[in-house]
């Protein structure tokens, strides 16, 4: 497996006579192949928690339906990047073959690349969001305050997007980090699914901006509540009203913007 980042020697040029090592973040292709038959796609990512990455991916892409659905994620080393080989049921792999698909390329940028359709509002669910978590200013305060000392590789490199989930008092539960932002996203959104008991209810923290790829994934995953430390598109803001979900964003420790679902928050 390849190391998350390596230390480069490097040059100022305000300083010329000055030398310093500086960590820079791996970005490596990892390909998704379905029962060693069916190749889907290609992203570019950081090379952990690729299990949860194939769980959350196979989720919000609507590949399966449940986690049950999933029988096995393989990591296969190959000369230049990592292979996922995911095993789901019989159903599932039927379903993802008529889907007619073309090879798929995702870069660590934008999560929707390589789509042969963007979905219109009234496909992203099948239902609005339902009635969530109430909670208080005071907690996404405490949530924002604690994402740093989280944030382990954004320490090391200063490069690393990082999806989060904190509980009703603010308090973070688990973290997920990538290059790609929806990468970080689907590996928080595995995690949880492959174990539901790790975080309580809560909402979940983002670093990155909000855009229309990243809320068709949190409102598959059920998620009611979203902090983006970035400001959303508006087509992510559209998406987040229709769906009912409760969108605050430009969220910094001091000052907080609420864009949509007010009702969730007390006081």
């Amino acid at each position: 497996m390849p190391a998350l980042f390596y230390p480069l020697d490097v040059r100022s040029l305000s300083r010329p006579d000055e030398r310093f090592s500086l960590n820079v973040a791996e970005e490596v292709p990892v390909s998704l192949l379905f029962n060693g038959i069916f190749p889907y796609g290609m992203m570019m990512m950081t090379p952990a928690d690729l299990e949860d990455f194939a769980y959350g991916y196979c989720m919000t892409e609507q590949i399966v339906e449940s986690v049950a659905e999933i029988r096995s994620v393989n990591i296969v080393t190959m000369e230049d990047g990592l292979t996922l080989d995911i095993v789901i049921r019989g159903r599932a792999l039927t379903q993802l073959m008529r889907r007619n698909v073309r090879m798929q390329a995702g870069h660590s940028s934008c999560g929707i690349c390589g789509s042969e359709a963007v979905p219109a509002y009234d496909a992203v669910a099948a239902a609005p969001l339902g009635k969530g978590p109430c909670l208080s200013v005071a907690a996404i305060r405490t949530a924002l305050h604690e994402l740093r000392t989280w944030q382990t590789l954004n320490a090391a490199t200063r490069m690393v997007h990082a999806a989060a989930w904190a509980d009703n008092h603010g308090h973070i539960h688990m973290i997920r980090e990538d290059v790609g932002r929806h990468n970080a996203l689907d590996k928080l959104i595995g995690a949880r699914a492959r174990d539901p008991q790790a975080c309580p209810e809560g909402f979940c923290l983002l670093t990155s901006r909000y855009s229309f790829e990243m809320a068709l994934k949190t409102v598959r995953a059920g998620i009611a509540v979203v902090v983006a430390i970035s400001a959303p598109t508006y087509r992510a803001f559209r998406t987040a009203e229709k769906m009912n979900q409760t969108l605050i964003a430009i969220a910094r420790h001091d000052k907080q913007t609420l864009f949509c679902g007010g009702q969730r928050l007390a006081g």
